[in-house]
């Protein structure tokens, strides 16, 4: 439950049909592993209870008598626990059976909600028993067929559609709940929950196998995940249901936002663990201004309030502040990618490198088409960068058939320069048929630090910025000699540490990789490479990808890069991984050292995270007066830093709160 995240588990225990005493025992047999494994959210399959195939059976008083029977047994089983447990069965209520979840936690049942949308159509036929549930909600209490025992201590429990459980302790878990023909409906019922506040939906399903139906399930779920931003928890019958006529593969689902973070195995009645973090399905509610959740009482809705537990039995460790609760801290099973900006399956991330690569290239086509230019110019140096944005500026140009000869690019050697990047810059120009023009900077930078009285001996920040400087000017003064404007280079993540010479290489009239992060601009290049069917250009474009990142401002040492980026300002792929969370959902230092712990734990150690994340916050805070000015270029992701869009930060914002924070973290 710390940082937003609980443990949710969707089960499919295998049942007898009609044989209540055996599914109930079962079921109370998977909620005590689902405590063992601190799982605070158990969802269970349609009528699992006496199993979804029993047909007419269903009008018997014996088997609902059966359901009721367990009912109180499942129940007493869940007072010592601290899990929400989510269950389907018949009931009677006004003289009409219902098809209803309960919802159950610490020997309470919170509240009952029937099935709306009753489904009688080809192999279905429930409206034969079923009755359609209400919205409205009305109350209920609920005696044993044996004993006359009253569940509840007699208390009312509430009965209707229109029935959210939000729990106080954690007031962004607000539960909904939805039984099997609901989500495949024009507007399911979820679709209110969510508008009345839910952040999490719960379905209790018996959805048969049929060819192809598993693809169709899968992305139905996702999709209403993702229109709803909510968590869903999807738990199907299977294994043990009547075949008679069809069967059931126990096709149990988690997903978060559109995102499947656990599936099961179809056909092996699996139980499936993982973590929905509410934090960011807050942070993207919040963000989505479209989303609008409205007063659930103005929508008809009863909210139910239920609290966890805080014991220290379900402490990883205790981590609170004196006069604080003590919130448990939910153990990760949920993969955590290390290049939240790069797809991990081949096929997904080269389909999104042909898109950027294609949306760099309109961005630049539109500009030279409204400006009319004759040429534009860049400065190639043999790095990433620089040959990224030349193979977009190629693009464009071969988008308006534009002769590549108008590309000038432009190579300024000085003291850092290296043989190897010199000469990439070189036969990557002339592979690619653009303008190529050498024009040495040395002199030139030598005769100003002489006119600012600096010594070419001490290679400092005015040593190195000097150099960057004279780069821009030449640049520009070419871009104007030959109509053209100037293409930046730079990327988003040197964007965000401020690693970037103001006025410098920081300057241009277009910007292509201005929301491009350093670890998808490897990718790009890469993926370029691999559609190439001239292999020199590729050997090029593969050495780039070899070459350490430097701005080479350093004189080298025995002819090799001494001055290496990663090594300053620290790994990219950590900054990268930082900036996503903190820019995308609004993160607290905290949970996204947490996160990097997880997905890193293999390549850094707890303290070298710790470092580069203090690097990150105190470059990104003091150096957002250089992203306040930035050049116009395209955004291709979720996540940009342009002033006009999605940064509009104050150049003086205090970090203060965010360095407390990071400094607060054990």
């Amino acid at each position: 439950m710390k940082d937003g995240f609980i443990k949710v588990s969707a089960v499919t225990p295998k049942v007898k049909v009609a044989d209540c005493d055996y599914n109930g025992q079962q079921m109370i047999f998977l909620i005590r592993e689902a405590e063992k494994n601190q799982v605070k959210l158990l969802v269970f399959p349609e009528l699992c209870i006496t199993g979804y195939t029993c047909g007419d059976l269903f009008l018997q008083d014996t088997l609902i008598n059966g359901a009721k029977e367990q009912l109180f047994v499942i129940v007493k089983e869940t007072e010592e626990k601290d899990v929400l447990v989510v269950f389907s069965m018949p009931y009677i209520k006004d003289g009409k059976l219902y098809n209803v979840a309960a919802v159950v936690h610490r020997g309470r049942v919170l509240g009952f909600i029937p099935k709306t949308h009753i489904p009688n159509y080809s192999e279905f036929y429930e409206a034969r028993h079923f009755t359609k549930g209400n919205q409205s909600v009305v109350y209920v209490t609920v005696k044993h067929p044996v004993t006359g025992a009253l569940l509840n201590g007699g208390e009312e429990i509430p009965f209707g559609t229109n029935l959210l459980f939000r729990c106080k302790n954690r007031q962004d878990l607000v539960l909904g709940v939805e039984i099997c023909e609901d989500l495949w409906v024009a507007i399911p019922p979820s679709s209110y929950h969510a508008k009345a506040g839910a952040t999490v939906i719960a379905n209790l399903s018996a959805s048969d196998e049929t060819t192809g139906k598993e693809s169709y399930r899968r992305d139905l779920v996702k999709n209403q995940s993702a229109r709803l931003v909510c968590g869903y928890i999807y738990a199907d019958a299977g294994d043990g249901e009547s075949t008679t006529d069809v069967v059931y593969g126990s096709h149990n689902m988690i997903v978060e936002n559109g995102a499947l973070l656990k599936e099961s195995s179809r056909f092996k009645n699996e139980t499936i663990v993982s973590e929905l973090d509410l934090g960011r399905l807050a942070s993207e509610r919040r963000r989505l201004t479209t989303f609008q959740v409205e007063d659930a009482y103005d929508l008809d809705y009863e909210i139910v309030e239920f609290e966890y537990g805080l014991g220290r039995e379900w402490l990883e460790e205790e981590e609170a502040f004196e006069g604080e609760e003590v919130l448990p801290k939910t153990t990760l099973t949920r993969t955590v990618w290390k290049t939240p900006f790069v797809p991990g399956r081949k096929e997904e991330r080269d389909s999104r490198c042909d898109e950027i690569l294609t949306i760099q290239a309109m961005g630049l086509k539109k500009r030279l088409e409204h400006t009319n230019s004759k040429s534009v110019v860049l400065g190639i140096s043999g790095g990433l960068d620089s040959t990224l944005a030349l193979l977009v500026t190629v693009k464009a140009f071969d988008m308006l058939k534009k002769d590549r000869t108008q590309i000038i690019a432009v190579t300024m050697p000085c003291f850092g320069t290296t043989d190897r990047t010199y000469e990439n810059a070189i036969t990557l120009s002339e592979k690619l048929g653009v303008t190529l023009k050498e024009i040495p900077i040395m002199e030139a930078v030598r005769v100003h630090l002489k006119d600012i009285e600096h010594s070419e001996t001490i290679h400092d920040i005015t040593y190195e910025n000097a150099q960057a400087r004279e780069r821009t000017q030449v640049l520009m003064n070419i871009a104007n000699k030959y109509s053209g404007f100037v293409i930046g280079t730079g990327d988003m993540s040197e964007l965000a540490l401020g690693w970037a010479t103001y006025n410098g290489d920081h300057m241009s009239m277009y910007g292509v990789n201005c929301s491009v992060p350093k670890t998808l601009v490897r990718y790009l290049v890469a993926y370029y490479a691999e559609t190439l069917e001239d292999k020199e250009l590729q050997k090029v474009l593969r050495d780039v990808l070899d070459t350490p990142v430097s701005p080479e401002l350093i004189p080298p040492k025995d002819g090799e890069i001494v001055q290496k980026t990663e090594d300053l300002v620290g790994p990219y792929e950590l900054h990268d991984f930082f900036l996503y969370y903190m820019m995308r959902f609004g993160f607290t230092p905290s949970k996204i050292y947490r996160l990097a712990v997880r997905a890193f734990q293999e390549e850094y150690t707890k303290e070298t995270i710790l470092k580069w994340l203090k690097c990150f916050y105190r470059r990104f805070f003091a150096q957002q007066f250089k992203r306040s000015c930035l050049p116009d270029g395209p955004k291709v992701g979720s996540v940009a830093v342009s002033p006009r869009g999605d940064l509009r930060m104050p150049s003086d914002a205090c970090a203060a709160l965010w360095q407390k924070d990071i400094e607060e973290i054990e």
